[in-house]
């Protein structure tokens, strides 16, 4: 659940464990599923496929998962980040 903190109203606090979705894109659609199994490992997470570019290049995944920290949310960016197989994650 994201509410604003009155002490910093630019940036929301997030009450955690907490359903949290993260866009992965890159260019191989069946390596970015393999990247999202690798990232999660024995979490429990949903994945669906997202949309694809104009020219067919790029490729996009929606994954969703239960964090149950900020630490641990950071740490499953900067896996997907630091994926060779990944552009960019969102």
């Amino acid at each position: 659940m994201l509410t604003l903190d009155s002490n910093t109203p630019d940036k929301p606090q997030i009450d955690y464990p907490t359903q949290w979705g993260f866009k992965i894109i890159g260019k191989d659609v069946n390596a970015l599923h393999i990247c999202i199994q690798e990232v999660m490992g024995d979490k429990e997470y949903l994945c669906s496929l997202g949309n694809s570019s104009k020219g067919g290049k790029f490729h996009s995944y929606n994954a969703s998962c239960i964090v149950e920290s900020q630490a641990q949310r950071d740490e499953l960016f900067k896996c997907f980040q630091d994926h060779n197989d990944v552009k960019m994650v969102i």
